[in-house]
This record gives structure tokens, sequence and C-alpha cells, in this order.
């Protein structure tokens, strides 16, 4: 027997991998209760503190975490196409780099940005222009949302006739343990601007997150990707266009989901119960709506009694 319950033990390496599954899985806004609880089941500094190096910075630049200057200047979102170093990060609205703690998720330092980090004039003015547009949007689609224009490619260019691109990041959360129910909102749309061809290409990947835990552990995590293209013009009938081709790709994929959710009665929970449940009682698919996921329908059935 106590053969078996060695060949059972876990070593530190695997359990090391397991921890980082779970931080990294951790719905929107819960990644420190997660670490919290996985220090008390792991007993061992070394292995937690290794995951949570690892876990945490990947885990904030995946959610783009939107994390407050020190002192109070602004703020920075945490993302891989902003990140000028390990924990620097580039905020192009202010000029300023934030020094971050990852695992603790706070900005310790800031520091004006180099000329050699920031884009050149005549690239700051199509990226300052979009930046606008696209806080003027998110301000009125988005309640709690944040944004940044950032420039990944093509930023030293002087003048017309150079390839740039751009990345729109939008991050909106809604943060609620107390009520039982975390939520994030996250997309990334990509802008090439291809001056030969006069075109831009847009690429958009939207994720919606969702974890309802009252009573039970209702996740939701969709993703969406799509394309559209605009004419190359001047830099405020740019951001115009592209704000446009942006809201308009949201709003649509939003409605899909309110959608999709509205006739989760007559499709998804019926193809997740059987015909004729154990009770032999069927199930009144006509009065769903009326009913909660856990305690309505227990008692409409008869059934946890």
């Amino acid at each position: 027997m106590a053969a078996e319950d060695e060949e059972c033990e876990l070593n530190d390496r695997q359990k090391e991998e397991i921890a980082k599954w779970f931080l990294l899985n951790s719905p929107a806004g819960e990644i420190q209760f997660v670490a919290k609880d996985l220090r008390s089941v792991l007993n061992n500094d070394k292995v937690y503190d290794d995951a949570v190096s690892y876990a945490f910075p990947l885990y904030n630049k995946s959610h783009l975490i939107c994390l407050q200057f020190p002192n109070r200047s602004g703020d920075v979102l945490i993302t891989s196409y902003n990140e000028v170093d390990e924990n620097e990060f580039l905020d192009p609205r202010t000029a300023q780099v934030a020094t971050v703690d990852h695992v603790k998720q706070v900005c310790t330092d800031v520091r004006p940005a180099t000329d050699e980090e920031l884009p050149s004039p005549y690239i700051e003015d199509f990226r300052c222009a979009l930046d606008a547009e696209i806080a003027r949007y998110v301000g009125e689609a988005y309640p709690k949302g944040v944004c940044s224009v950032f420039c990944v490619k093509g930023k030293d260019a002087e003048l017309p006739g150079s390839d740039f691109e751009f990345v729109v990041v939008i991050s909106a959360a809604k943060i609620s343990p107390q009520n039982f129910c975390n939520g994030s909102w996250r997309s990334v749309w990509n802008i090439e601007f291809k001056d030969e061809e006069q075109v831009l290409e847009i690429r958009g990947k939207v994720q919606v997150g969702a974890h309802y835990f009252e009573e039970g552990n209702v996740q939701l995590d969709a993703k969406h990707e799509c394309k559209d293209a605009t004419i190359f013009q001047a830099p405020d009938d740019c951001a115009i266009s592209i704000t446009n081709i942006i809201r308009h790709h949201e709003t649509e994929y939003l409605a899909s989901l309110e959608a999709s959710y509205s006739n989760l009665p007559d499709t998804t929970f019926k193809d997740l119960r059987r015909k004729l449940p154990v009770t032999r009682t069927l199930f009144p698919w006509h009065n769903t709506l009326q009913f909660s996921l856990t305690k309505d329908i227990q008692k409409e059935l008869g059934i946890g009694k």
C-alpha cells in the first residue's frame, strides 16, 4: 500500500505545471484568489514562486489588464504590443513607461519614454487621431472600458510612402466577486497601412469571458475573428473609418451573442438533458425562463430533496 502511495505522489515539477495551468486558466479578475488557494494547497514556497513568476506575466498580458500609474497621471494597458522590457510597458498616450510588478498587479514606477521608444511625428499623427476616435467610441460603448493604440511596425517612418501597422486594444472588465460573477471583453485589432495599394487591412480578434459561481460554476469563453478593409486617407479620415468598422463588427458580434443566449432554452439546455429524466417526469420547457439554474428547477422536478 505504501508503495502505491509513493507512485501516486507528484514531484515538484509536476506540481508546478499543474499550478501554472490553474493560474493561466483563471477567469477574469480571479487569478489572485486562485494563487492564494494554490499557496495553501502546494505548501511549497519554491514551487509556488516559480509557478506565479511564470504565469502572472502571461495572464496579465493575455487578459489585457489595466494598471494605474503610481503618481495617478494615467494608466497603462499590459499587453505584448507595448512591452518595452520584461517589466516595462509603454503608454503612448502619455509618452510614459511604467514599471510593473506582475504578481502584485501594480505599477511601481514610471518614467518618460525615450525618443527611440516613440513613433515618428508622421506616424504619431495617425496614431493620435485613431486613439482619440477609439477612446470616444469605447467611452460610449463600454462603461468601464479602456483602450490604447500601439504602433507595432514602421514607427520610424518620417514621410508618406512607407507601410506601418497599428494595434488597437480594447479591454473592459466587470469584477464583482461579492455578487459571484466576473466578466471581461477583450478585442485586438491589427490595422496594416499599405501606402502603395492605398488600402488599410483590418483584422480583429474578440474574446468574451464570464464566470458565474453562485451555487454552481458556469463559465463562458467565446472567441470571434473577422476581417475588413478601407482606403488609405488623411489621419483624421482614417481614424473615423477604422473606428466605424470596429464599432460595426463589435456591435454585430455582441448582437449575435445575445441572440444565441435568448435561444438557450430551446436549443442548448435541451441538448444537455435526457428526453425523460430519471424522475420519469418530462421537463417543462415552456416555462424555462421562469427558473433559476438550481433551486427552482430542483423544486419543479422534485429532485435534490
